[in-house]
């Protein structure tokens, strides 16, 4: 979520008046993530969050906007895609695609407690069972076919131990995509992107609301898991697990949600292949930056330091 496309407080103030909101009142920029246009806009019936999507496909838009009006309806707190007098869930704002969805309160919680991991546990197991009857899919944006054309480009800017780190991971991780027991996981819409600056948290501990879902896909809820857990439930500094935040999201995720014998077989490869997508999209970001007016980038040795973690130690899943 960057500023990437400028929409003057005028033009902005035209557009909705395509949508059932009353006048617009106010317009922010948002300045956090690395995807997307993103202002915080105030209209005369609330609050809302104006997108205009950089990258991703018109063809997409009803997958992720759908996904979203789906768990809304099934009672998950996530941001509600507002309809436009035509009924339709996006437009065309400054040439790009664009959405205006429910804004939701709280803030998000950068230094979570084993509390907040049993929340997360728990909403994200709510999520995986609300968005198992949803009809749309879509591949991961980020999967592995994209893990094999992003590699060979950020290769010519590593140091010969880094290149040989990923060169290793992609070998080991396509052995496990051709295994027994990935071809059986469980799965279907998944968030694909639950860090910590998406969730929201109100007042307590055991409210919160899920933001962002633009790299949403039909996946595995294992990988949906892992790269929740990579990010919840880690020391930052070293990458390594915190033993009672991972213990409390994973026995939370577990009572909703049991895992099957073929999870726990793959959950240490899917935990490294989670840390993998994020280091080489972060590798990519770095190496390969796009203009924008305001961003922020993110360091890719972090998740090079949790997948070394991984490939030394992953503990095993509950129960």
């Amino acid at each position: 979520m960057a500023v990437f496309t400028e929409v003057s407080a005028e033009v902005a103030a035209q557009w909705v008046e395509h949508y059932p909101v009353g006048r617009m009142l106010a317009l922010q920029g948002i300045s956090s993530g690395i995807e997307n246009t993103n202002y915080f806009l105030d209209a005369e019936s609330g609050r809302f969050v104006l997108t205009l999507f950089e990258r991703l496909s018109a063809a997409d838009l009803p997958f992720y906007l759908g996904l979203m009006k789906h768990l809304a309806q099934r009672g998950i707190a996530c941001p509600d895609p507002m309809a436009d007098r035509q009924g339709a869930l996006f437009g065309v704002l400054c040439g790009k695609p664009a959405a205006l969805v429910t804004r939701l309160p709280g803030a998000p919680c950068m230094s979570p407690q084993p509390a907040h991991c049993a929340t997360i546990g728990s909403l994200l197991a709510r999520m995986h069972q609300a968005g198992a009857d949803y009809a749309k899919r879509l591949p991961n944006s980020r999967g592995r076919p994209w893990w094999q054309r992003a590699a060979p480009e950020v290769q010519p800017f590593l140091p010969d131990p880094t290149r040989a780190l990923l060169e290793d991971e992609m070998a080991q991780q396509a052995r496990f995509a051709a295994s027994g027991e990935f071809s059986v996981l469980p799965g279907g819409a998944v968030h694909a992107d639950l860090f910590r600056d998406n969730v929201l948290f109100e007042d307590a501990q055991d409210r919160a609301g899920v933001i962002d879902f633009y790299f949403a896909c039909t996946e595995h809820w294992l990988y949906d898991l892992a790269v929740t857990v990579n990010d919840w439930c880690i020391d930052d500094a070293r990458g390594h697990f915190v033993p009672d935040r991972l213990s409390a999201l994973l026995e939370a995720y577990r009572a909703i949600r049991p895992f099957t014998a073929a999870e726990r077989i793959a959950w240490p490869l899917m935990l490294r292949a989670a840390a993998l997508r994020f280091w080489l999209s972060r590798l990519h970001d770095y190496h390969l930056p796009r203009p924008a007016q305001m961003v922020n980038a993110k360091d890719p040795a972090h998740f090079e330091r949790i997948l070394v973690s991984r490939r030394t130690h992953s503990p095993a899943l509950p129960g």
